[in-house]
């Protein structure tokens, strides 16, 4: 297949994407919305000329998309993908939370293509210089906290037993922070561009990888009784059809 060139292909594409997920109602379609929408605001920015070098935030953004691209049709085609995006895809086939199904993808796609994707685009250059526009785009992401929160809402009645569980033990539905995965994506960045030969870097990348994997592991199958309860009751009273999710989605975002 060819992959999108521009952030307008990239659009596309995950247009497409979500329109097949939601045909087949799977659940793959969450994360793929999420990420649309991020994909948006970043196109925004650079439209704007909102970033230092809004030229290489393009290549970057369009880089950056491939990876989750390319894995999503390679792993429907069958092919060997990443552990950690096998682990965010398999998980479609389980019966979680909504709110789990995205942030398994935002784990593969962040904790593991963020840090490639920089590693990438700064090769033969210094990666510092890419460090204050990466660092806006976490502006990004938090700006769309609150609309995803909106949206989830909707249509997992349930889900403010997550604060409850968050604020009243040491237990958390989803111990996943956009912050903390941009900060580990960095150091991941900078891990991979440090390798003298491309030897290296694969080395890295698949070390990476395996950490990656196993935490989203964790966010399938969070430890604690208490946890269980909580996610089974959160799950039991979702909308199951993909289709009004996702019209949720859009809805909180207009």
């Amino acid at each position: 297949m060819r992959l999108p060139q521009t952030i307008d292909e990239v659009l596309e594409t995950l247009d497409e994407i979500i329109k097949s997920a939601v045909r087949h109602n799977s659940t793959r379609a969450y994360f793929a919305y999420v990420y649309r929408r991020t994909t948006v605001e970043i196109k925004r920015g650079v439209d704007a000329r909102l970033f230092e070098d809004n030229a290489r935030m393009e290549r970057f953004d369009v880089y950056f998309a491939n990876l989750y691209i390319q894995a999503y049709y390679d792993y429907t085609s069958g092919k060997e993908v990443s552990n950690s995006w096998k682990t965010a895809f398999d998980a479609s086939r389980e019966n979680l939370c909504i709110a789990q199904h995205i942030t398994l993808g935002m784990n593969a796609h962040i904790n593991l293509d963020l840090g490639v994707a920089a590693a990438h685009i700064c090769e033969g250059k210094s990666i510092s210089d890419l460090e204050a526009d990466f660092r806006k785009v976490n502006e990004i992401l938090f700006s769309l906290t609150e609309e995803m929160q909106k949206g989830l809402g909707k249509v997992s009645g349930m889900m403010f037993l997550a604060d409850w569980l968050g604020r009243n033990s040491d237990e958390k539905l989803i111990n996943f922070s956009i912050a903390k995965a941009r900060e580990f994506s960095w150091l991941s960045a900078d891990r991979i561009w440090v390798g003298e030969t491309k030897e290296q870097r694969i080395e890295t990348i698949h070390a990476i990888d395996k950490d990656v994997a196993a935490f989203g592991g964790m966010l399938q199958n969070p430890k604690g009784t208490v946890l269980k309860i909580v996610l089974w009751i959160i799950r039991s009273f979702e909308v199951k059809e993909v289709v009004k999710v996702i019209d949720a989605m859009k809805k909180a975002g207009e």
